[in-house]
């Protein structure tokens, strides 16, 4: 059987596009003893609450037609965010030249936390940022999570 998150993708890409989205990301999480499956969407311009109404609903009857998860959870259908995770390479390739943040699962250089204008990714999932001039890459081993970086 297809993971959840795959199947879910599946039913809502069509959905998505309908409201003139783009799906980012599917999560099926637990979180505090529930459930939760997370539908990210992006959308020129930004996403609104209505872009996530029109996509929500007719998931939400999709989902409860075809029935691909057993038990309870709760669906929730948001923007990705701008400072979103990214995950997929066609992600990374499209934010070369953006500034990024990569969390470390053990520090380099004293630190955890890497900020620089994503410069490259590797077909092994390596990344490759500059910061002030200096070149690092970085093993997708040793990477947690890699974001947009959003400066306030």
């Amino acid at each position: 059987m297809a993971k959840v998150t795959d199947l879910t993708a599946q039913l809502a890409q069509p959905l998505v596009e309908q409201a003139g989205c783009t799906l980012w990301d599917v999560e099926y999480v637990k979180e505090a003893g529930s459930w939760f499956l997370r539908i990210y969407i992006d959308k020129e311009g930004g996403v609104s609450i209505e872009d996530c109404e029109a996509v929500s609903r007719p998931l939400s009857d999709k989902l409860d037609e075809v029935d691909p998860i057993e038990g309870s959870y709760t669906l929730e259908v948001s923007s990705a965010g701008a400072d979103r995770a990214l995950k997929k390479p066609e992600q990374f390739r499209q934010f070369i030249g953006t500034e990024v943040e990569v969390k470390l699962y053990r520090p380099r250089d004293g630190r955890k936390e890497h900020v620089g204008i994503l410069t490259g990714y590797g077909e092994d999932g390596s990344v490759t940022l500059d910061t002030a001039g200096v070149t690092t890459t970085f093993e997708k081993k040793e990477m947690a999570q890699v974001r947009l970086y959003v400066r306030f």
